[in-house]
């Protein structure tokens, strides 16, 4: 007898399976919607449903919610709807509970009662969706000026009127500190480092001088020009007044940046040169081209500006138009605008002497007898007096610091940048609001900032740093300037801005932690306090190196009240 083999034994458990599977899934779920007696509420009890027992459709055959579970689970596409029935959980109680809501509120409206109340936030919960704070906002801008008024009528009684234009005059000029007119002199000196970056670049434009000398030659010059001030100054201290030094200092540092985005620009422009040879010969113009010319005039060319190339850029009215632009970052071509304003131009320049006597006036009156008040507890090391004198001067030195950014990047710049016809006038963004470190040192000095970015952040970055090495020597660069830009006029040689400006690279780190942690507000306020508090105790510590160093005898004489 030959045995029969079972017809399921035939076909292969690999093949059976899935397409038995798949099809009883899509055929149940087709046998329950098309159920009269199942809807779709229905039909999500029959999912949460841990009940064994059969049911039954409109056909009677039954069926086994134990077999069926996965495929309850599941819709149509065969996709889990744990979040589809997440959603739709919330949605009905959403709507059920909108439903009891209205049916509430209707119910308590035909009260005879007269309600009044319903179901409200206080204005302060975050919950409540209030933003119209204008009148805090006022409120508090208003106690700032009162206090402000307070702490201004306090020292007009203690030191009497200390503002004295004259006084002022002389500390400018340095009439009574200086030897002749040292820092005129060093200032006219620096025309030797201009004609020898410009002599250096026409060299290099017509191959007289090798790309590695005249490189070598321009490092030299740019690294002298820096380093000048500070031997001269050292040497010849009692020659330059403080006014005088500073100036010479800001005047070489500017030189300094502009000078090396001068040589870098012209090596970007240098190499594009080279690359071009040997030249393309310009394709032959033919007659017709030419009549058509001739007879329109050749407007569309008259009308295009014709832009400079290099090397046709070399030469004394390029650099000299560059070192008196408003710019840092050096281009062959920059935007113009077509006309002076002069009713703009005369705003600014009566906002630049106004904002001068206003400072003079704040630095005579509030902030120099402050910082002298602030000389004897810094030296006792006394921190509760000397916490109470950096609070007191935080204010009108943080006025004094308000005034002069208007001034520097507002009215000065755009002045300088109207006589000029110079057409950026991006000198600054919304630092303001700024959330967090990083962000106000990105916006509130943006010529500084192109400058940083363009010719060191860039290049750094290029050679295989990473952005955080490369952002550390954008600080660290930033920080000798800074000490430079102190240190060498009051010839007082400590580290307090160097470290001031390096310890904004931790203070970052906990100004982005405090944004994500506690919100843009609380970042933004990190961003203020450093502002307001760490001037006046740089400006103190100075002062105090400063008296120590050139005014010993006066510490002893000095009053403290």
């Amino acid at each position: 007898m030959t045995a029969t083999k079972d017809p399921k034994d035939q076909v292969p458990k690999t093949a059976t399976q899935p397409s038995q599977k798949n099809g009883a899934a899509g055929g149940l779920m087709k046998r329950l919607r098309r159920s009269a007696s199942v809807t779709e509420h229905n039909l999500n009890n029959l999912r949460n449903r841990n009940s064994t027992q059969h049911l039954f459709d409109q056909h009677g055959n039954p069926i086994d919610l134990r077999q069926y579970r996965k495929v309850l689970d599941k819709d149509e596409n065969g996709n889990g709807t744990s979040e589809k029935k997440l959603r739709y959980r919330r949605t009905q109680s959403v709507t059920r509970a909108e439903e009891i809501s209205n049916k509430e509120a209707k119910q308590r409206k035909a009260q005879p009662d007269r309600s009044i109340h319903r179901p409200r936030d206080s204005l302060f919960s975050w919950s409540s969706g209030f933003t119209n704070f204008t009148g805090l906002v006022n409120w508090g801008f208003l106690l700032l000026c009162i206090g402000g008024l307070r702490l201004g009528l306090e020292n007009l009684i203690k030191y009497g009127i200390r503002i004295n234009p004259i006084d002022w005059y002389f500390f400018v000029s340095g009439r009574d500190q200086g030897e002749g007119h040292n820092a005129l002199f060093l200032i006219m000196y620096s025309f030797v480092h201009i004609s020898l970056c410009l002599a250096v670049e026409k060299g290099l434009a017509l191959e007289i001088i090798s790309e590695g000398l005249g490189m070598i030659i321009q490092i030299a010059n740019i690294i002298v020009s820096v380093c000048l001030p500070v031997v001269i100054i050292h040497l010849k201290g009692s020659a330059f007044s403080i006014m005088g030094a500073t100036t010479v200092c800001f005047y070489y540092s500017v030189l300094f940046l502009k000078l090396w985005s001068y040589v870098q620009t012209n090596m970007w422009c240098r190499k594009t040169y080279y690359q071009r040879q040997p030249r393309e010969r310009r394709p032959s113009i033919t007659v017709a081209e030419l009549k058509r010319k001739h007879s329109t005039g050749g407007e569309d060319d008259e009308d295009v500006t014709k832009l400079v190339q290099y090397p046709e850029n070399l030469c004394y009215k390029d650099i000299m138009y560059f070192l008196c632009a408003p710019t840092l970052c050096y281009e062959l071509n920059f935007p113009r605008t077509s006309r002076v304003r002069k009713r703009f131009l005369l705003k600014r320049l009566l906002e630049v002497l106004i904002g001068v006597n206003v400072l003079m006036a704040l630095f005579q009156q509030w902030i120099i007898p402050s910082v002298r008040n602030s000389l004897i507890p810094f030296s006792n090391m006394d921190m509760a007096l000397a916490t109470e004198r950096l609070l007191k001067l935080a204010l009108p030195n943080h006025l004094v610091w308000l005034i002069f950014f208007y001034l520097l990047f507002h009215s000065f710049l755009n002045a300088i940048g109207e006589v000029l016809n110079f057409a950026d006038r991006n000198f600054y963004c919304d630092w303001w609001n700024a959330n967090n470190i990083d962000t106000f040192w990105r916006t509130w000095n943006m010529p500084v900032h192109r400058w940083c970015v363009r010719h060191l952040y860039i290049p750094v970055v290029q050679m295989g740093y990473s952005s955080r090495q490369a952002s550390t020597i954008v600080f660290l660069f930033s920080a000798f300037f800074h000490e430079y830009l102190v240190s060498v006029p009051l010839q007082t040689y400590k580290i307090w801005a160097f470290l001031g400006m390096m310890g904004q690279i931790p203070l970052s780190a906990v100004s982005r932690y405090v944004e994500r942690r506690f919100g843009p507000r609380m970042g933004n306020i990190i961003v203020w306090a450093s502002i307001i508090l760490g001037q006046p105790l740089c400006i103190m510590s100075y002062y105090h190196d400063y008296v120590i160093t050139h005014l010993q005898n006066a510490l002893n004489g000095t009053e403290h009240r």
